[in-house]
């Protein structure tokens, strides 16, 4: 092959390669699925679906969010390990996802290998929450019903090994007395279960607990930050109630599969971002009880990692196992 040729041929191969690479399909050209690990009506999917709407108006393409409650979000974090890593499968995870890695002896995914971050929402306090008609007013009148009736009072959360899970696993530890836990496929379900008097108590997120609140059909008497919330400033802090130390958060963040591409990444992180510098999202984040986060998709791993040694630390000291 003389020079002349083969210099006709690479110009050839270059336009045919510039074409195809100018011809790529932008980001993104089908609908996008936000998989939920809990059942709707929680924060998690409310979250989940605000942020699907932003990411609709933002890149013109519809968000489906898509419910796979049970395990702890494990059925959920397994299928979005093994969907495709194109950015059309997402995951809004929420705290328990970095929890089940050291309470499960056995899990069909790996949380730090299989998962990209792409933006944390923020964290979130928990609220105490009891029926309207228990006989406590108070976290110290619970405590003291409690400690007079050992062993006879469940309560719930959204299931093994979330941080309501946890934070009533702190609970019983600190006033160090029995109460059955009660797990739901879920934060509604849980508060569900409270406010029909299947279970005495749980911990849950403002978002989750709020319009059982309004309606009256549930009360708070404690939340889990370390300060008062702006949102609920009536509300003691487990802390003011004679409970030092007692501080838990939970959080949510969206995950894409381990693998998908970076540009994909960042343009989910943007439109995140740019979202919660609006005071429109912000106040209706603000509503749910968050404290607003925002970051690099590195940021969320740094926090990610760090739940998960955090989180270990208290399933190996209340020895908290799930199968």
């Amino acid at each position: 092959m003389n020079r002349k040729l083969l210099i006709r041929l690479i110009g050839v191969l270059l336009c045919f390669y510039g074409f195809a690479f100018a011809q790529e399909p932008k980001y993104p050209t089908k609908p996008i699925t936000i998989v939920v690990g809990y059942a709707p009506g929680g924060s998690t999917d409310t979250v989940a679906r605000l942020i699907g709407q932003e990411i609709t108006n933002a890149m013109g393409r519809p968000v489906i969010v898509e419910n796979r409650p049970g395990a702890s979000q494990n059925i959920a974090a397994e299928y979005v390990a093994r969907a495709p890593k194109d950015g059309y499968t997402l995951f809004m995870a929420a705290a328990s996802v970095t929890v089940n890695i050291s309470i499960y002896s056995k899990l069909n995914y790996d949380p730090v290998k299989d998962f990209a971050q792409v933006e944390i929402m923020g964290t979130v306090p928990h609220l105490l929450v009891v029926h309207p008609s228990f006989p406590a007013t108070s976290i110290e009148e619970l405590i003291a019903y409690i400690k007079k009736n050992p062993g006879k009072l469940n309560y719930a959360s959204a299931g093994i090994g979330t941080s309501p899970h946890l934070s009533g696993e702190l609970f019983k530890k600190m006033i160090n007395v029995d109460v059955t836990h009660m797990p739901f496929k879920g934060a509604a379900p849980a508060v569900t279960g409270v406010a029909t008097g299947e279970a005495h108590f749980l911990f849950t997120t403002i978002g989750s607990a709020w319009g059982m609140l309004q309606a009256g059909k549930v009360k708070a008497l404690g939340i889990t930050s370390a300060q008062r919330s702006p949102q609920m400033p009536e509300i003691r802090t487990m802390i003011e109630g004679g409970l030092p130390g007692f501080v838990t958060l939970a959080w949510d963040g969206l995950l894409a599969p381990a693998g998908t591409p970076g540009n994909v990444i960042s343009a989910l992180n943007s439109v995140i971002v740019n979202a919660k510098k609006r005071e429109d999202f912000s106040a209706r984040l603000d509503k749910l009880g968050y404290n607003r986060i925002a970051g690099t998709p590195e940021d969320f791993r740094n926090f990610f990692l760090a739940e998960i040694e955090r989180w270990r630390k208290v399933a190996k000291e209340g020895k908290i196992t799930a199968e």
